[in-house]
């Protein structure tokens, strides 16, 4: 995903060349370290920080803080409408407001809103210049909306210009398999787990391939190592249904 310390470097670099010639006015730099900063474990506090500060100047930057801390809150929705908002009117470089609405992008991805996340990816794309991991992130949208031709086009894309990803290489063995070509879903699950040997969602993906392929044991083996690693996440409780779901078969 993109980072967000990424973007707080690109703030606070511009908020550091404004500030400096008003040295007794209000440090904006600093404030969007300290909101920044606080955001991930008291996003309330931030949230609150945030309006504060942009009612005192704090313009873009505290608008940034103010969606971010909304996203640490849970709050995706309201989290995505305005870092889109802000990618799309923003003055700034290309790189920065791509930034800004890949973010708006992940943002919609988390609150279910798989075709504004297309949207706000695509836009963020061009502006990047098809950075790879941005074309992962649209490759999810598009996945969630049945779209997985498109999502494995992203992934190869993204694998052309990074062939050390291994989650596009997991992600790309999914869509494969929803495209019903198993030996090219089979190929990169192997790369993926080349990659990262103990990657949880990786290793559920090569489960779900060996149970298509009648390989019971080791889609077992699979799964139950996705416990060991990573027991409460999305790919544990997958891994879990997973198991319960074949011993109710096998009874």
């Amino acid at each position: 995903m993109t980072s967000v310390h990424s973007i707080v470097v690109l703030f606070s670099l511009l908020l550091s060349m404004t500030t400096t010639a008003h040295a007794a006015e209000l440090n904006h730099a600093r404030e969007y370290a300290r909101c920044m900063g606080l955001a991930p474990s008291d996003p309330n506090d931030a949230f609150e920080m945030a309006t504060a500060w942009k009612g005192l100047g704090g313009g873009n930057a505290a608008e940034h803080c103010a969606a971010v801390a909304l996203l640490y809150a849970g709050q995706t929705e309201y989290a995505a409408r305005r870092l889109e908002v802000l990618g799309e009117t923003i003055v700034a470089e290309p790189e920065f407001k791509g930034q800004i609405l890949a973010q708006a992008g992940q943002a919609w991805l988390l609150s279910g809103d798989p075709a504004r996340a297309e949207a706000a990816l695509t836009e963020a794309i061009k502006l990047l210049r098809g950075r790879p991991q941005v074309m992962v992130d649209r490759a999810q949208a598009r996945a969630a909306m049945g779209d997985y031709k498109g999502a494995a086009e992203d992934l190869t894309n993204a694998i052309s210009a990074d062939p050390k990803m291994a989650d596009a290489y997991m992600f790309r063995a999914s869509a494969y398999r929803y495209l019903d070509e198993l030996g090219k879903a089979k190929a990169d699950i192997d790369a993926a787990l080349l990659l990262e040997p103990d990657n949880p969602a990786a290793l559920l993906e090569r489960g779900i391939l060996f149970r298509l392929d009648g390989k019971d044991a080791a889609a077992r083996e699979d799964w139950l190592r996705v416990l060991e690693l990573d027991p409460d996440s999305e790919a544990g409780r997958m891994a879990r249904a997973n198991i319960e779901k074949m011993d109710v078969k096998v009874k």
